[in-house]
């Protein structure tokens, strides 16, 4: 590792470590509540934790499911002390992402032999999605990838513009048909444009409308179908971007987009203005699919590949 990589690590453990601030402060804070005057781990003292994950969005399941494993430790052991804790829920908590191939990315490279990789980006309004993408534009930019944006949330203008502002900023094209267009032609013209320039990765926004579910499904399975008559096996991922600070409710629209799509990959934005970081945990768990990317923050770099590890380690390091 040179000492620039170096660096760059260390400043993304700091961004990581001030974005989970807030959850870290009220999880450990009524953590503390829960074992003052206890010197074991009882049935009082899970039951207050189960209280305080729920607190803290890891969600319902996810939650249960901890606190089994460690009352089976608990058992197992006969003896487990309160100075115990933060130890063990840390271990579980890194087994359930491991079990859950949540990410360990350590730089914006890409899978070998598929070029232009295709990305389709999809999302509620509000989430961060066209953020997300420009950052991501930006990410990959930076690594030395020829880049393509799609402006295909053609029912949002806002979106639009948004998008060629971020072209424009990062220095990469932007495909945009305008408003009102047909959502599936622009994800075609982009992709194409991917190939005709030898692109390395192509990223489609998509509409980011909570309409019915069959609504949903045909839109976006059009949009793949389009894409497919320029090559095949396109999007080669789907990302759902989803809002941390908004805790059980990214669970829920978590629910209605893989019932809708065949979601490979999430990204969770907005973690740095909540205390509800926990949801990391819960939608991993819940989906069994990997969390790709956390925004822990407003810049560029904030944007980040979860690296399980590492987010585990921030989550659990308390101020000295």
């Amino acid at each position: 590792m040179g000492i620039f990589d170096f660096f760059s690590k260390e400043k993304k453990k700091e961004s990581l470590d001030k974005g989970l601030e807030k959850t870290k402060d009220s999880f450990f804070g009524q953590l503390s509540k829960a074992v003052i005057g206890k010197s074991t781990v009882d049935v009082d003292v899970l039951d207050e934790l189960e209280e305080i994950l729920v607190h803290a969005d890891v969600g319902v399941e996810t939650t249960v499911k901890i606190i089994d494993r460690i009352e089976k430790r608990v058992a197992r052991d006969k003896y487990v002390n309160t100075s115990e804790l933060d130890r063990i829920l840390r271990e579980e908590i890194a087994a359930l992402l491991e079990e859950n191939k949540a990410g360990d990315g350590a730089n914006f490279d890409l899978p070998a032999g598929i070029k232009p990789y295709v990305i389709m980006v999809v999302g509620v309004n509000g989430v961060g999605k066209t953020t997300t993408i420009g950052k991501l534009a930006s990410q990959f930019h930076k690594a030395g990838k020829k880049v393509v944006l799609g402006a295909a949330d053609t029912f949002r203008a806002a979106a639009v513009d948004q998008l060629i502002i971020w072209g424009e900023r990062v220095g990469v094209p932007v495909i945009s048909h305008g408003m009102n267009t047909d959502p599936a032609s622009v994800a075609y013209d982009a992709v194409k444009k991917g190939v005709e320039i030898g692109a390395d990765v192509v990223i489609i926004d998509t509409a980011g409308r909570l309409h019915n579910k069959v609504g949903l499904m045909n839109e976006l399975s059009k949009i793949k179908r389009v894409m497919q008559k320029v090559t095949e096996d396109t999007p080669h991922e789907v990302l759902l971007v989803l809002d941390g600070s908004t805790g059980q409710n990214a669970l829920i629209q978590a629910r209605e987009f893989t019932k809708a799509t065949d979601v490979t990959a999430l990204a969770i934005t907005k973690l740095d203005g909540t205390a509800k970081g926990g949801v990391v945990i819960g939608i991993s768990d819940e989906f069994k699919i990997p969390v790709k990317y956390i925004g822990v923050g407003e810049k560029i770099e904030d944007l980040q590949l979860f690296d399980k590890q590492q987010f585990v380690e921030s989550f659990f390091s308390r101020k000295k």
